[in-house]
C-alpha cells in the first residue's frame, strides 16, 4: 500500500451498500428507463466521493454517463480506467438468496445485483483515487475515469465518450475496463487462482431467424408452419458449431498456467504447448472441458429470445428466434452469416442482422503497459498466476481500441466459479475481503504509473 493512505474501511463498504441499492436498470428502449433512479445514483456518487468530485474536472457524457479527468504530473501517456453504472435486470427475484438491491452483508459478501457487474469496479476505482488525493498523491501521468450508463445494452455513452477524448487530443497510453478476474478453479488441473487480463474480446453480433406463414385457427395446421420451419432451423443451427480454434493468445494463457498444474499434469501440459502440431489436442480439450472452457476455443450461438403466436389456438403468421453470437477472434460477421444461412438451409427463414461488431483488435501483451498490470496483480495477489486471455463477454472497452493500441480488461476480485456464474442471474454478490483487495490493487496500480513519454 502506498506510504501515508489510510486503509480501506468500512466506509469503503457502506459507500458500495449504497450505490447498489440504487436500482440503476438499462433497457434497449429509452422509455423503459427509469431515469430518476439514474440521477439518484449520480447524486449519491457526489455524496459518497465529494473529494474527487472537487479535485477532478467532470464531463457528463450522454444521458448519466461521467468522464473524469485526473491531471497528473504528465499528459503524455494518459490512462483511462473504466467500469459502467448501469446493471441487468434481476429476473425471477424468487430466485434470489437476498434481496437483489438490499446490498445486505451475509457470509462475508456483499449480496446485489451489480455487485461484480459493475458498481464494484466503479466503487473500488473511486475509493482508490479518493484516498490518493486525501494522501496528496499526484499521478505521474494523467488518469481519466469513464464510467458509462448503458453497458449492458450497448449504448452510446462509450461512445460518446471516446469522441469527447478525441476532441481534447486525448490518446491514452492504456484502457482498463472490466474483465477477468481472480479466477479461482477456472480451470481443471490448475490449482493456483488465475489473474486473467482480456487482451481481446469476441465481436458480439445479434441475429433474428424469422419465418412467415398464414397463420390461421390451430384446429385446421398445415405442415411445416412457421413455428415448425423456425425449430428446424434451431436445431440445426445447435447441432452444427463453428470450426474450432486455438488463439494465439489462449496458447499464451495456458503456457503461463502450465507451471501451477497439478504434478502429474505439469510436463504433459508443457510438451502439448511447447509442440506446434499438438495445439489441435488442446482445442478438443477445451470443447471437451464444459461451456466456460469450450467459449474459449469457438465462435458460440445462444438462441435467447423466441416468439410466435399470441394464443394458444392461433397458428403463428410469424416466428422469431433470436440468436447472440459471440464472434472468436479470426472469423468475422460475414463468416457468421454464411454459416448460419449454409447450416440453416433454408431459403424461408429470413436471418436479419440486429446489431454486429467484429472481435476486438489484440492488444500487446509482451510491453511495457500489459507488464505493468501483471506486475500488479503479481504483488497484489501473490498465489495468483497473472496471463492473457480471449474475453468472451462484451464491454465499453471494445470502443476504446478507436483512440489506444492497448486496451485491458480486468476485474481485481478474487470470484469463485459460483460468483463468476452469477453475473446476470441471481445471487450475484462480491467479497468483503475481495473488494478492500480490490481498492488496494487500483491504488498500486495508479501509484506505479511510470514517469516519462511514450516511446511509441
Amino acid at each position: 500500500m502506498p506510504p501515508h493512505v489510510v486503509p480501506p474501511s468500512d466506509r469503503a463498504v457502506e459507500k458500495l451498500q449504497t450505490l447498489v441499492r440504487i436500482p440503476t436498470v438499462s433497457d434497449r428502449d429509452p422509455a423503459n428507463v427509469d431515469t430518476a433512479a439514474f440521477d439518484a445514483f449520480v447524486d449519491a456518487l457526489l455524496e459518497q466521493f465529494p473529494v474527487l468530485h472537487e479535485h477532478l474536472e467532470l464531463t457528463r457524457v450522454d444521458t448519466h454517463g461521467l468522464l473524469f479527468r485526473w491531471p497528473g504530473e504528465s499528459a503524455a501517456r494518459p490512462v483511462v480506467l473504466m467500469a459502467h453504472l448501469d446493471v441487468v435486470p434481476v429476473g425471477d427475484e424468487a430466485r434470489w438468496t437476498h434481496p437483489p438491491f438490499s446490498a445486505e452483508i451475509h457470509d462475508g459478501s456483499v449480496w446485489g445485483r451489480g455487485t461484480l457487474d459493475d458498481k464494484g469496479s466503479l466503487v473500488a476505482i473511486c475509493e482508490a483515487v479518493e484516498s490518493l488525493i486525501g494522501a496528496d498523491v499526484v499521478p505521474a501521468q494523467d488518469v481519466w475515469l469513464s464510467f458509462g450508463c448503458n453497458e449492458e445494452v450497448s449504448g452510446a455513452a462509450a461512445i460518446l465518450a471516446v469522441e469527447e477524448l478525441k476532441r481534447r487530443g486525448v490518446r491514452p497510453w492504456f484502457v482498463l475496463d472490466e474483465g477477468g478476474a481472480i479466477a479461482a478453479e477456472a480451470f481443471p488441473g490448475i490449482s493456483a487462482p488465475v489473474g486473467v487480463v482480456g487482451v481481446t474480446e469476441k465481436g458480439v453480433t445479434s441475429l433474428e431467424l424469422v419465418a412467415t406463414g398464414d397463420g390461421g385457427h390451430a384446429s385446421t395446421p398445415a405442415k411445416n408452419g412457421p413455428t415448425v420451419r423456425l425449430a428446424r432451423a434451431i436445431t440445426r443451427l445447435d447441432a452444427a458449431p463453428m470450426p474450432a480454434r486455438l488463439p494465439d493468445v489462449t496458447l499464451e494463457l495456458f503456457r503461463r498456467m502450465a507451471p501451477a498444474a497439478r504434478r502429474p499434469l505439469r510436463p504433459v501440459l508443457r510438451r502439448i504447448l511447447d509442440a506446434e502440431r499438438l495445439r489441435p489436442l488442446v482445442t478438443r480439450a477445451l470443447l471437451a472441458a464444459g461451456p466456460e472452457a469450450a467459449s474459449m476455443a469457438r465462435t458460440t450461438f445462444a438462441v435467447t429470445t423466441l416468439s410466435g403466436s399470441p394464443a394458444l389456438n392461433v397458428i403463428a403468421s410469424t416466428a422469431k428466434a433470436g440468436v447472440n453470437i459471440r464472434i472468436m477472434v479470426g472469423d468475422s460477421v460475414a463468416d457468421v452469416i454464411a454459416h448460419v444461412k449454409g447450416v440453416i438451409d433454408d431459403d424461408s427463414i429470413r436471418v436479419d442482422v440486429i446489431e454486429s461488431n467484429e472481435p476486438s483488435p489484440v492488444s500487446p501483451y509482451d510491453d511495457e503497459a500489459f507488464a505493468l498490470i501483471e506486475r500488479t496483480i503479481t504483488e497484489r495477489f501473490p498465489d495468483a498466476v497473472a496471463a492473457p486471455y480471449v474475453m468472451m463477454a462484451a464491454t465499453d472497452a471494445r470502443f476504446f481500441t478507436a483512440i489506444c493500441d492497448r486496451v485491458y480488461r480486468f476485474t481485481p476480485f478474487r470470484m469463485d466459479k459460483a460468483q463468476r456464474e452469477s453475473i446476470h442471474t441471481y445471487d450475484e454478490h462480491l467479497g468483503v475481503q475481495a473488494f478492500l483487495d480490490g481498492i488496494d490493487w487500483y491504488r498500486q496500480l495508479i501509484v506505479s504509473l511510470p514517469e516519462g513519454t511514450d516511446p511509441a
